[in-house]
């Protein structure tokens, strides 16, 4: 696998910055039921402080890769790939850092210039600061179509709920041209107590490796 393609594989997770999408209309007022499930998420969003799960990516190839996820409001997440992948992608509350065994390269980037930044936030607001596009419902529960509105966060996320119970089921990061990465959660559920050392990842390789440049 060339390093372009592993490279791909975070941005499900928001870990690189997506380019800008092309400029867009301003998006139409919310109906004040779309307006209900946007206040309901957020509400859920904001009592999410602390989480373990499972996650699926599949990439815009259709190549799909699996790990274990730890949430840790505000900021903090961290996503170990299985084998084969190599990958161990951490958020510390500032920045996003990838490291990737098999290839022996370690990147970083800000959390704000990605759009996961929307929902890790201290203080979750879908209502202000936020474009939300677009609200869809399902049989079994709904997405929510959003880009950060101060434009910090490149890109476009949809966050996709399910409704019985009310549950973060994943979500889908789509780039400027229109490539789309999703992330399906499983096994999501409340961690109190998860170890402040989840959310560290300095760069394990020696001094005299080049760094990558940011």
């Amino acid at each position: 696998m060339t390093q372009l393609s592993r490279r791909a594989l975070a941005i499900g997770l928001a870990a690189l910055p997506l380019p800008a999408l092309a400029q867009r209309p301003a998006a139409a007022p919310l109906s004040a039921a779309d307006k209900a499930l946007v206040d309901r998420a957020t509400a859920y969003l904001q009592g999410l402080t602390e989480a373990k799960g499972r996650f699926v990516q599949t990439d815009p190839r259709g190549v799909t890769t699996r790990g274990e996820l730890y949430l840790k409001r505000p900021g903090k997440a961290r996503f170990d790939y299985e084998p084969p992948s190599g990958l161990l992608v951490v958020s510390d509350g500032g920045k996003v850092s990838i490291h990737d065994a098999r290839l022996k390269t370690f990147e970083s980037y800000p959390l704000m210039a990605t759009p996961l930044s929307l929902f890790l936030a201290r203080q979750v607001r879908l209502d202000q600061g936020v474009v939300i596009s677009r609200v869809a419902r399902f049989a079994d529960g709904f997405a929510i179509t959003a880009r950060d509105g101060k434009k910090q966060a490149e890109g476009q996320i949809t966050l996709t709920f399910t409704d019985k119970p009310l549950r973060l089921a994943g979500w889908t990061v789509t780039d400027a041209q229109g490539a789309s990465t999703r992330i399906q959660l499983t096994e999501l559920a409340p961690a109190p107590g998860l170890a402040p050392s989840l959310f560290v990842l300095n760069d394990p390789r020696p001094k005299n490796v080049g760094r990558a440049k940011m």
